[in-house]
């Protein structure tokens, strides 16, 4: 098992600060969904940056409950309710989500508001090279992740009740003003290169608008697969996501083709075509084709942008850490990060001579 596997596969005693009172909840349980039977036994999954999960362990089944996290907050972050109505709807579109139990807002049941829903069983796989693989299942579990995504972003978010869930339109230019919004909320240090991105993106923003709903953070350790098949069984953390445009949720998903294995997880340098994963112009021409498309003009803009917008986010999470509101144990490596990858953005800027 690698360490970024042992870091964040599993679960183990909940953190302190974040305990939750286990009987209290039973009983609130066993009066909001069927069958629900105890004694419950509560613990805590290692993966995760943002919103606390716990797993919920009874005779019968297990469930799983995402809570705000304790402790001040930034505007509109941690919003589980949010995470809980997409999830109902896609469960009833027919995506492949946790089915969804309950949301529930009230403070005064654990401290925070919390969803919960199904448990899973399935595997994750921690390393986009998923090492211990062979090279006809990366293959596949790859074509998995293409098919899933390009059949979220042609969900009918009209029909599925998801019209208001997000503003539509000029989704890029508002998104680079709320994570830069975001990132000098959250700023710990000064990284030069982030300054450069913030006045670069704005003036380059691709033409054309599309709107669909977007994951926001789409990357294989977000997805739970079938123990044996490459099918993809649920999409998890759902944190980030709204009505947006698809490319720059696409791009996300495909950023990792230019980040070094040490820097999020990254496929750079690797020997793909040897470990059976695809190219990254292979890995868009599948999306491309799954979703009509000829071609993505401006790829290379959506993939600076993302890179800005993860160290936007890396950012968010050492200002946690700053503030004592961090929930995982690793968020000082991670937020750590902020800076190379906004370093590699700017790179890419001058690499590709779009400065």
């Amino acid at each position: 098992m690698t360490s970024r596997q042992q870091a964040n596969e599993g679960t183990g005693p909940v953190r302190t600060g974040q305990e939750i009172d286990a009987e209290k909840l039973a009983r609130y349980l066993a009066a909001k969904i069927d069958d629900f039977a105890g004694p419950l036994t509560i613990e805590q999954f290692k993966g995760g940056q943002s919103n606390p999960t716990y797993k919920l362990v009874t005779p019968a089944r297990a469930y799983v409950l995402r809570r705000k996290p304790p402790g001040k907050l930034l505007k509109s972050a941690h919003a589980v309710d949010r995470e809980y109505r997409v999830i109902k709807a896609l469960h009833g579109a027919g995506m492949p989500v946790a089915r969804p139990y309950l949301l529930e807002e009230d403070d005064s049941i654990i401290g925070t508001a919390f969803y919960v829903m199904s448990f899973v069983d399935g595997r994750i796989f921690w390393e986009a090279a998923m090492p211990g693989s062979t090279v006809n299942e990366r293959a596949a579990i790859y074509d998995a992740m293409n098919d899933v995504i390009a059949r979220l972003h042609q969900v009918d978010y009209q029909a599925v009740g998801l019209g208001d869930y997000g503003k539509t339109g000029d989704y890029i230019a508002r998104q680079i003003a709320r994570w830069s919004s975001q990132y000098d909320a959250s700023k710990t240090e000064d990284i030069p290169a982030m300054d450069r991105l913030m006045a670069w993106l704005p003036r380059n923003i691709p033409p054309g608008e599309e709107v669909a709903i977007v994951h926001g953070d789409f990357r294989i350790d977000n997805l739970i697969f079938h123990k044996t098949e490459p099918r993809v069984l649920a999409i998890l953390d759902w944190e980030l996501s709204t009505l947006g445009h698809p490319l720059a949720d696409f791009s996300y998903a495909t950023m990792l083709w230019r980040l070094p294995p040490h820097i999020f997880n990254g496929l750079k340098g690797l020997p793909l075509a040897e470990l059976g994963i695809p190219s990254e112009e292979d890995y868009v021409a599948a999306y491309c084709r799954r979703t009509g498309r000829a071609e993505i003009p401006g790829w290379d803009f959506y993939m600076i942008y993302n890179m800005f917008r993860i160290a936007a986010i890396l950012q968010g999470i050492m200002g946690r850490v700053v503030a004592g509101t961090a929930t995982s144990a690793h968020a000082v490596s991670q937020g750590k990060l902020a800076k190379p990858i906004a370093e590699i953005a700017w790179s890419e800027v001058e690499r590709l001579g779009l400065g």
